[in-house]
């Protein structure tokens, strides 16, 4: 079993130019042939008025190239939607960090997103959340993938965030069924040629590159991008358990010190085709392809005392891993325009895979010897697959008053877990440990149908109404029991949003929608996982979907030069999964998941940001919210509840033309987990880039400034009480350089660079995580 790791990313090919933040300019050719208009599948059209025309600010006549005609560049000025009917769209390209940072660092910067150092990410406090390519599912973000993916792969090759915390009737179940994060990957689509060059140097030997490439002429469009990253990482941890006998009272104690180093390496590819065949229909294909190798080592010194007093079990281990992960992906897709105005067509096809190898090899030197102790000296293997393909087609057809949206989907989903577990004897010889040892498969099949219309009722009032109906086919296979199961799941989910223009410059909204959470491979496979000597893990396969309803009033408005979204929310799940952990011989921990009565949560969502001078942008963003939930391990059925503050802070200074600081402050609340809760978080990011040229920029980033990056837990059950506290990598300081340049084509026209305020280079009016006004 030897099989490489991870990253990749699916381009997404829009096939016309949009309007995008702030002003910017779209050179136009006389001989260059527009496609017809996509509109991404997971962005509907506004239930309100058009918007009034662009401006034209300004045109100024371009010197003609040798033995051609002169070519007017035109500067557009639009009003900037940054939120639509069902979701809010965040664009992240401006950010001056975007040149060194990965998807995971660009995350946490949106409101309401956090993603902690493991990659585990959460919406709201909620961990239950999907993560989409340009609307689509990929296996590189299913289950363990997701965080290494999410570490790798840089955030210059992100267009924009979207975030639907209310998914509509589009929007499928599998893969979490929960809030959605949309990853709309870059796209150029201006006549000729343009590239970007990215490359970092850090502390502790770290580095990263990255290139993105596009060329458009007539009928064709290609584009591509590629990376490397290397990275390292110290890390720390303590934790203090007391385990409780429900019978006697009585308490036993242990601790567990651990350091570990984790060096790992990132490369991927994409690229994406585009061809205008006719002028009704739009042919792409889209392949990408990405490796992550990550070897570490660890030492843990652990000690348990007996109620007694006594020393029962104390020895120290040595733990070595070497982890590989592959994904790869295909993708093909034909948009055809209708006999109607505004009338579309679509069909997507996406292939994509995973291909996980671990190898884990330990070493134990006891200094008092538990009773059944393992061998001192054991290898653990472990393969990991997941392939899906995922089936679209999407129909839209605007009337006299509204649009119509159906469409269908086919999806299968197959993942494979392969544990086996190996007692090193004297000498080297190996012999297979049947209870740590088993192979688990999944097959997933997902039927789906949807059907909504957005109305325009007037100037002022808009509504959309969907309905979702899905069956799922479970297919589950425990190899090594030779036990198999099945199980069989049809919804129907609705959804509703509602618009109101208040005025000009005011948006109300409300939306509501019910989601399904299915239980996941790993969760269902009921085998026990060797994890280390004080942990195990194991599915169930009696777990029930959980149900989630949720609503949400927001308001989007101006107030004076500040841009202002505020948004109540309150969301109600029943037949929660929630993790539950028991006690076994020895200290060991089991870790499985159970059906956990309800939950219930609320609270409010703010987003300031304006320009407090002509050269000061601050952007202010936080949540205050409210949880309780079910008590795991509490024999009286007991709730617990939490208030958690959240916010970021961004405060952008610009110098000059050719200076622009950044200092990012983010504070994450205490989060509720079934058996207990997760203290509170605060971290800040700086960066600094300084214009060497229009083309060339000096980029300097400090990730985790002051060094306060954690992960601190507590546990509080009738039989177990628990502290843990693990401390990551530290400080992180990278100096880099960035270049632009374009055009290579289009008659030796050159597109313009945007360095300045306003452009990729720097924030503009609008700019990352701005405002530029409530969209409708």
């Amino acid at each position: 079993m030897s099989i490489p790791r991870q990253t990749a990313h699916l381009p997404r090919l829009s096939l016309i130019a949009r309007l995008v933040a702030g002003a910017f300019l779209v050179p136009f050719a006389a001989n260059a042939q527009e496609a017809p208009q996509q509109a991404t599948q997971a962005a509907p059209a506004q239930a309100k008025p058009a918007q009034p025309a662009p401006q034209v600010v300004s045109q100024t006549p371009e010197a003609p190239p040798a033995g051609g005609t002169a070519v007017s560049t035109v500067n557009v000025t639009a009003n900037k939607t940054t939120n639509r009917i069902d979701r809010q769209v965040y664009d992240v390209k401006s950010d001056p960090a975007s040149s060194n940072d990965t998807v995971a660092d660009t995350l946490n910067k949106v409101p309401s997103v956090g993603v902690d150092p493991d990659g585990n990410v959460t919406l709201r406090g909620r961990s239950n959340v999907q993560i989409l390519v340009d609307g689509k599912p990929s296996a590189m973000f299913q289950g363990d993938n997701r965080a290494a993916a999410i570490n790798a792969i840089p955030a210059a090759d992100l267009e924009s965030v979207e975030v639907i915390n209310n998914p509509g009737a589009q929007f499928g179940n599998e893969g979490g069924g929960g809030p959605i994060l949309n990853l709309v990957m870059r796209r150029e689509r201006s006549p000729g040629g343009f590239a970007a060059l990215n490359a970092n140097i850090g502390s502790a030997g770290r580095y990263n590159t990255s290139g993105f490439g596009s060329y458009t002429s007539g009928r064709f469009s290609v584009q591509g991008a590629a990376y490397r990253r290397h990275d390292h990482r110290d890390n720390t941890g303590e934790t203090r358990r007391e385990r409780i006998d429900p019978v006697t009272g009585a308490v036993t104690s242990s601790t567990q010190s651990s350091h570990g180093v984790n060096n790992t390496d990132s490369a991927g590819f994409n690229a994406g085709l585009t061809y205008n065949w006719g002028d009704k229909d739009v042919l792409g294909a889209t392949a990408s392809f990405a490796e992550n190798n990550n070897d570490g080592g660890s030492s843990e010194r652990y000690r348990s005392v007996s109620a007694a007093g006594v020393v029962d079990s104390e020895y120290e281990r040595i733990t070595q891993r070497d982890n590989k992960n592959r994904n790869y992906s295909l993708g093909a897709r034909l948009d055809h325009k209708g006999e109607k105005p505004g009338e579309t067509f679509k069909m997507d096809l996406r292939l994509s895979g995973n291909d996980g190898d671990s190898d884990a090899r330990y070493n134990t030197a006891y200094t008092v010897r538990p009773r059944n102790a393992s061998a001192p000296n054991s290898r653990q293997d472990g393969l990991n697959e997941t392939r899906i393909a995922d089936f679209t087609g999407d129909y839209e057809l605007p009337g006299a008053h509204g649009v119509m949206r159906l469409g269908y989907k086919v999806a299968r989903n197959e993942s494979t877990f392969d544990n086996a577990f190996f007692d090193i004897g004297t000498g080297g010889s190996e012999s297979v440990n049947t209870q740590r040892t088993n192979r688990f498969e999944l097959t997933d099949m997902t039927y789906a149908l949807y059907g909504s219309y957005q109305w325009r009722v007037n100037e002022k009032w808009g509504v959309q109404g969907g309905l979702r109906a899905e069956y799922a086919d479970l297919d589950m296979n425990q190899v090594t029991t030779n036990i198999r199961a099945g199980n069989h799941y049809f919804d129907a989910i609705p959804s509703a949003f509602v618009t109101y223009g208040l005025s000009d410059d005011t948006t109300l909204r409300l939306s509501y929608a019910h989601r399904i959470r299915r239980p996941n491979a790993g969760e269902l496979n009921p085998f026990v996982v060797y994890r280390d000597e004080l942990n195990v893990s194991s599915g169930n396969p009696e777990l029930q979907p959980t149900n989630t309803d949720s609503l949400e009033l927001g308001v989007e408005t101006k107030i004076g030069k500040v841009d202002t979204t505020v948004r109540a929310y309150a969301r109600r799940e029943s037949e929660l999964i929630s993790e539950r952990r028991y006690l076994l011989a020895n200290d060991v921990l089991l870790t499985t998941r159970e059906n956990s009565g309800s939950s219930r949560s609320g609270g409010i969502e703010f987003n300031f940001s304006g320009r407090a001078t002509d050269k000061l942008m601050i952007n202010v963003n936080g949540n205050v919210g409210y949880a309780e939930q079910t008590v795991l391990g509490s024999a009286a059925d007991d709730k617990r509840s939490a208030t958690s503050i959240s916010g970021r802070a961004r405060i952008a200074y610009q110098l000059n033309g050719a200076n622009f600081f950044q200092l990012m402050l983010n504070a994450q609340g205490k989060t509720l987990f079934g058996e207990g809760y997760r203290q509170p978080v605060r971290t800040a990011d700086f960066s600094y880039r300084h214009n060497l040229s229009p083309a060339l920029s000096l980029v300097v980033n400090v990730n985790d400034l002051f060094d306060s990056q954690k992960s601190e837990s507590i546990t509080e059950t009738d039989v177990l009480r628990e502290y843990s506290l693990r401390r990551f990598g530290g400080r992180m300081a990278y100096i880099g350089l960035s270049y632009r340049f374009g055009s290579f084509g289009n008659a030796g026209n050159r597109r313009p660079m945007f360095m300045g305020p306003g452009g990729p280079g720097g924030p503009g009016p609008g700019g990352f995580m701005g405002g530029g006004g409530p969209g409708r």
